[in-house]
């Protein structure tokens, strides 16, 4: 009996061993966004479960998850994505379906499908943050108050070059915006043939005193440096420099556009029980209130929202920080993903002949 005992332990030792052992790839856009997933979930997931989450960046996560489903050759298991992307992939087949019965409830009982934001939930994919793209600019480097959209394009006021992210996507609407497009005519005018010739032209006013960024750690050190007074940005980067490391930036808050960022299974993932454990865990209510301590992005569940304190300096207020608090959100436009599912490609290659010209 004793040497049976001897085996037994053994062999369950074998399997805490095998269960320690389980990792989970999850694949983010780096930075201070990357550092806020890391610390609100990727620690605390690992050990409550003993699954070891390994963190790894890229520019848009969309594009190689993409390339890998397509390829056979999956590395990740998780990814960060933006809604279009994410409508886009779970259309395209490349992503598995995420049933919301997995989703923890609130803590007073609350459905996950009735807590999470409106939208927030698809067939694939699954939201954990509200954030912006908006405009900023270094205080040390400007004279005046840049206030609006238009004070972005208006390079006669306000001399000196602008940052804007290497995509169609956000320049077209703000282009609109600082046009005198009203926010909710914006998508209306951008099906129309004129209203994509318009918002070009608005960006050809300002192309000779563009930095073209394309990651989104970038604008911040941008700004830093001078090689630009003024660059669109992610409200959280900007933030977390202006807040976390003392940078004389401040945010436009007008013609902001509205977004969520989403967990996405790829289809292949080498590890698909793990990630749609880690989802479940990094999704709670707690976990999205704790990672509002590190960055300036509103959770996605509403149950989270009470639960936002101050910043990691335990001073700092986070809930005026959020772009949906309400003094942020008077002139904010909401990306209309469905949009940009449709028309990326087409108006990208549009954009890249553009850049070309």
């Amino acid at each position: 009996m004793k040497l049976r005992s001897i085996l037994l332990a053994t062999a369950l030792g074998g399997v805490a061993f095998g269960a320690q052992a389980q990792e989970v790839t999850v694949m983010s856009w780096g930075g201070a966004y990357g550092k806020s997933q890391t610390e609100a979930y990727a620690k605390p997931f690992t050990e409550e479960t003993g699954i070891k989450v390994n963190m790894v960046d890229a520019d848009n996560p969309a594009t190689p998850i993409k390339a890998q489903v397509e390829a056979g050759n999956v590395t990740v298991d998780v990814a960060d994505v933006e809604y279009s992307d994410a409508v886009r992939l779970c259309d395209e087949g490349l992503l598995v379906e995420i049933d919301q019965s997995i989703l923890p409830a609130a803590p007073d009982g609350t459905p996950a499908a009735d807590d999470f934001i409106e939208g927030a939930l698809t067939d694939c994919a699954v939201a954990s943050i509200v954030w912006s793209t908006v405009y900023a600019y270094n205080e040390k480097n400007v004279e005046g108050t840049p206030s609006t959209m238009a004070d972005f394009f208006d390079t006669e006021k306000f001399p000196g070059k602008r940052g804007l992210r290497k995509s169609a996507k956000a320049n077209l609407e703000m282009a609109l915006i600082a046009d005198g497009v009203p926010t909710d005519e914006v998508y209306d005018m951008l099906e129309t043939d004129e209203g994509v010739d318009r918002a070009f032209a608005k960006l050809d006013t300002i192309k000779d005193d563009i930095v073209w960024w394309e990651a989104g750690a970038q604008p911040p050190q941008l700004l830093a440096d001078g090689e630009v007074v003024m660059s669109t940005a992610y409200n959280g980067r900007i933030f977390n420099a202006a807040v976390g490391e003392g940078q004389p930036f401040k945010i436009v808050w007008d013609g902001q556009i509205l977004d969520f960022d989403l967990f996405v299974i790829p289809r292949g993932a080498p590890n698909e029980e793990e990630a749609k454990k880690f989802i479940a865990f990094a999704t709670d209510t707690q976990r999205l209130a704790d990672q509002a301590k590190w960055i300036s992005y509103g959770p996605a569940r509403k149950s989270s929202g009470p639960l936002v304190g101050t910043y990691m300096d335990g001073k700092t207020e986070m809930g005026p920080e959020m772009p949906t608090a309400e003094a942020n959100m008077k002139t904010a436009l909401v990306n209309n993903f469905e949009f940009w599912a449709d028309r990326d490609a087409e108006l990208n290659e549009r954009f890249n002949a553009w850049l070309a010209q």
